[in-house]
């Protein structure tokens, strides 16, 4: 009998090994093509030709896929990352929108895919918590001579001559695995308001995003593992439980560090603690100047003048985060974060709502807040092994406080 595996342990263990990412399609018998991220796929056998990928049992999309009569494994390339996190995240697979081909039996056949592969089930075997699905090849080919897109140790990469390069990061790891435990939850509440969510979490002094769901109307400009410097204002939800030494660090990194600038940041992180989550009520202009900086930040390896104009668009966002709220006004809000309570040996985390309707009221924003800090008290509950905060009526100590109201 073998022992007990810690499942941290064995996450971590195999994130150590690369893995190529293929994405394997169908047309299940509901006649609605569909699309599934794998990184398990495996060639198994020459003769009969056989290939091999492990879904999990609780899989839904496989589910749809197993009705199908055929289905067909698409090798991506490493041009292809967009594709790949739009269908690893939230959703049922659609392929809608994706341009793609019938294959000799009728499975969908990615567009710029590097290779393709089309099968007819040969077995499904429960393995554990997953299944073995051998396919027997009837058709393939390699359509492009170029790199794969590859997974390792939660992000995706490719090769480069001689070598391929990543850096190890245990804390992202940690976080991702944390995530998981209000996938769910997160999910549910992205399909159930239209909006996008995403788990955060402060690796260092940059902010990535390790989980996802986009069920919003309005496209996420925020992909899984997208890191983003952390300055001032933005990331004070990180920061509501911080010693005066970690915040002092935190104003280092605004481009105005006077005392003025410090006054101001201070005020904006008290108010996210007072009420328990931060709004930044940004237009389409502020927000594309900052988004435009950091994808120059990250095309530039991080170069010094680069990092300087991100802090700076980020510092233009200062009068937008956090603005009082006034009874009877209506706002345009480019997100709504909450801090998860976390024990202090793990990495902050934090829950962001994005892709929100234009014109929302005060009532609108101070109910999603409640929605996102109920489901952090969930996270924070389960991270810590406790339930006690995680009631769904459990009242929140902190409350939004609206302009011209008196708190008791």
């Amino acid at each position: 009998m073998s022992k007990a595996i810690d499942p941290a342990l064995f996450r971590e263990t195999l994130g150590h090994y690369p893995t190529g990412v293929a994405v394997v399609t169908a047309v299940p018998e509901d006649g609605q093509p569909i699309g599934m991220v794998v990184g398990t796929f495996s060639s198994v056998s020459l003769d009969p030709p056989l290939i091999a990928f492990l879904p999990a049992t609780s899989s839904r999309r496989f589910a749809r896929i197993r009705t199908a009569r055929a289905f067909c494994v698409n090798v991506l390339a490493s041009d292809q990352e967009p594709l790949c996190r739009r269908l690893a995240t939230g959703g049922a697979g659609s392929l809608e929108g994706v341009r793609w081909r019938p294959g000799v039996l009728g499975s969908p056949i990615l567009e710029e895919a590097q290779s393709w592969i089309e099968c007819t089930f040969d077995d499904i075997r429960e393995a554990g918590d997953h299944f073995i699905v051998l396919g027997l090849v009837h058709e393939l080919a390699v359509a492009r001579s170029t790199l794969p897109l590859l997974f390792f140790q939660g992000g995706y990469g490719r090769f480069s001559p001689g070598s391929f390069v990543a850096t190890p990061d245990p804390d992202l790891i940690q976080a991702a695995q944390m995530a998981e435990t209000i996938r769910s939850q997160v999910e549910d509440l992205s399909a159930e308001l239209s909006v996008n969510c995403g788990v955060l979490v402060k690796i260092r002094w940059d902010s990535v995003q390790v989980l996802a769901a986009n069920q919003g109307s309005i496209a996420e400009p925020f992909p899984l593992g997208h890191r983003q410097p952390i300055i001032p204002p933005l990331g004070a939800a990180f920061l509501v439980n911080s010693t005066p030494a970690e915040v002092d660090e935190w104003l280092r990194r605004a481009p105005d560090d006077s005392p003025d600038g410090r006054d101001l940041y201070r005020a904006k992180l008290d108010r996210v603690r007072e009420w328990g989550y931060s709004i930044l009520a940004a237009g389409p202009d502020l927000l594309q100047r900052q988004q435009a900086a950091l994808t120059a930040f990250e095309l530039s390896d991080r170069l010094p003048r680069h990092e300087r104009a991100v802090r700076q668009a980020t510092s233009d966002l200062a009068d937008r985060f956090c603005p009082d709220l006034v009874p009877g006004e209506l706002y345009d809000l480019a997100s709504i974060v909450v801090p998860v309570p976390t024990k202090s040996d793990l990495p902050p985390m934090a829950i962001r709502m994005t892709s929100l309707p234009p014109s929302l009221p005060v009532e609108q924003i101070e109910s999603w807040a409640l929605r996102l800090k109920r489901v952090a008290a969930n996270a924070g509950a389960a991270l810590s092994g406790s339930r006690e905060s995680s009631a769904p009526g459990a009242k929140p100590s902190q409350t939004g406080h609206r302009k011209g109201e008196t708190r008791l």
